[in-house]
């Protein structure tokens, strides 16, 4: 729909028996339509977005979509645009759902950056220091609440007039992710290239620790001026995510000290048991490091390069008549340390997306995208900003701009499967995944002390947002002994396949679908796949 459409359609309506008069449009994007309002009851300015006809229509989104609000509406705090209200009303015969919110007087801060690097080069590190503080400090509150982000970037960060930070659009990307809807299809992942996390852009489950790490791609752009990671395709970007490791920020300001160097570094590992544990934590760490140097203007360095993801894609699909790379030529994921996915391969880890199956491809990016302040969403693209080396950050539904490499992992898997399956256990298959038949050298023994306890399956803990369903418990890392009487215990079914992997060792479990924390009707249990480690080398 047009700007011109959506203010035509909702200009001079009323909601809520008239409660809310919707004025002048402040956004649009593919989910949704935001107008400045009236309400006649407090006599105030508010912001109101509206969901669009094709999701409206569907009831379990607006189910789903009532008790987000309902949820963020908790969220109280400084540094969070406060949600008034929630409800539905009839719009032209059709029913349409929207969201009250606190009007900010103020701009993005991608235009604070905008306005910074067209002055100096980049923001200053102690104003950039300071910003990100202020965003942990939301994080802070929405993570104790069980709400992740997921879309962390300058255009969901509001600048008071006052300079007063306010984070915006919680809660609806994690409508979209929940399966609820008929929209939501395998592997979606709602969020923006550019700030997406490793693991988010992997299509897997993610947890507060993807948050702190589009925080860390946030801050390298303010101090910078530029992101770590830049390039012409979305698959490019989300592989870079991935497998490449970003250039210090002061390569390319000079006058960053060293200590912002260790700081983006932590936030950007690839291993999120790597990165900062908490939003606390890393807020802390940012005021320390603001107290620890001296402000100076930033110095950018003439012609300093990022990544640009392009070797990646190369590496991966090489040139026709060159045949396959070299083994080795592209990082692995997660390489800096033990690596929690177990995954070794770069287009084989994309075969385990979030919802569904094993390498089952995933939707298609939407490439018309771009939040605006309040937006829901999508909306149509906007050129980028000139100088300072900065694209254009579109918000996509990832997916199947990695469908290609969704497809060469299964098309590895489908080659490596070895063995047949069986009964491992009553209520349990076991398969393999080309394990090494005898033990290797340097086979790795079961470490029978990472258990789980059975009450965490036969007393499961309750879904946040529905009390007729269940949050699926963490079985990563944990032996696989302890794991099958956990299932035995709640009478559930699983299937094991087996991999070759000798950092955790023998049983060791390494991934699980659906992912910890996903929720399911314990009426109609899902089947729990587990891949499991043989102790063996890859």
């Amino acid at each position: 729909m047009s700007q011109d459409g959506a203010q035509g359609r909702y200009a001079g309506r009323a909601l809520a028996g008239g409660r809310y008069q919707l004025r002048d449009l402040l956004g649009e994007g593919g989910m949704a339509s935001v107008h400045l309002a009236y309400d006649s009851v407090l006599d105030r300015q508010v912001a109101v977005k509206t969901l669009h006809t094709e999701l409206g229509r569907e009831q379990a989104f607006r189910e789903r979509f009532r008790r987000e609000a309902q949820a963020v509406a908790k969220l109280t705090h400084t540094n969070i645009v406060s949600v008034f209200d929630t409800g539905e009303d009839d719009v032209d015969g059709l029913t349409t759902p929207y969201i009250v919110m606190e009007y900010i007087e103020g701009r993005p801060l991608g235009s604070v950056l905008d306005e910074d690097v067209h002055r100096q080069g980049a923001m200053p590190a102690d104003k950039a220091l300071k910003i990100t503080a202020d965003v942990l400090a939301a994080l802070e509150i929405s993570h104790e609440m069980g709400l992740v982000h997921r879309d962390i970037k300058p255009g969901n960060v509001m600048m008071t007039k006052r300079g007063v930070v306010k984070v915006m659009d919680f809660g609806i990307a994690r409508a979209m992710q929940s399966g609820v809807t008929s929209m939501t299809q395998t592997g979606m992942v709602v969020g923006t290239p550019q700030y997406l996390s490793p693991e988010q852009a992997l299509g897997r489950g993610v947890d507060a620790r993807s948050d702190l790490y589009s925080v860390g791609i946030m801050l390298f752009q303010l101090v910078t001026g530029r992101l770590p990671f830049e390039a012409d395709s979305p698959l490019a970007i989300a592989y870079a995510h991935v497998q490449e490791e970003p250039v210090a920020p002061s390569s390319i300001n000079r006058a960053l000290p060293p200590a912002v160097d260790a700081l983006v570094a932590r936030a950007l590992k690839k291993n999120p048991n790597e990165r900062f544990p908490t939003a606390v934590a890393m807020r802390d760490e940012c005021l320390r490091v603001s107290a620890s140097f001296q402000p100076a203007p930033p110095s950018i360095v003439p012609g300093a390069q990022t990544s640009s993801g392009a070797g990646v894609g190369s590496a991966v699909f090489p040139p026709v008549g060159q045949g396959t790379p070299p083994q080795g030529s592209v990082q692995t994921p997660y390489q800096t340390g033990p690596n929690p996915y177990g995954a070794p391969t770069p287009a084989a880890s994309y075969g385990y997306p979030q919802q569904g199956g094993y390498q089952t491809p995933a939707p298609a990016y939407n490439q018309q995208a771009s939040h605006t302040p309040y937006n829901l969403g999508p909306q149509p693209s906007t050129p980028a900003p000139s100088g300072g080396g900065r694209r254009s950050s579109k918000p996509v539904l990832v997916g199947s701009a990695v469908v290609a490499v969704v497809a060469v992992g299964g098309l590895i898997a489908s080659l490596t499967v070895g063995g047949g399956k069986g009964d491992d256990a009553k209520g349990g298959r076991t398969t393999s995944s080309s394990p090494a038949a005898t033990k290797a050298a340097d086979y790795r023994a079961p470490d029978t002390s990472k258990t789980i306890e059975s009450t965490e399956c036969s007393e499961p803990q309750e879904s946040y947002n529905d009390p007729d369903k269940i949050r699926v418990p963490n079985f990563r890392f944990k032996y696989i002994g302890s794991v099958k009487a956990c299932f035995q215990a709640a009478g559930w079914q699983y299937k094991i396949t087996k991999i070759d992997e000798n950092t955790y060792g023998d049983g060791a479990v390494m991934d699980q679908f659906p992912s910890a924390g996903t929720d399911v009707d314990p009426k109609d249990m899902p089947e729990i796949e587990l891949k499991v480690s043989t102790g063996n080398p890859a």
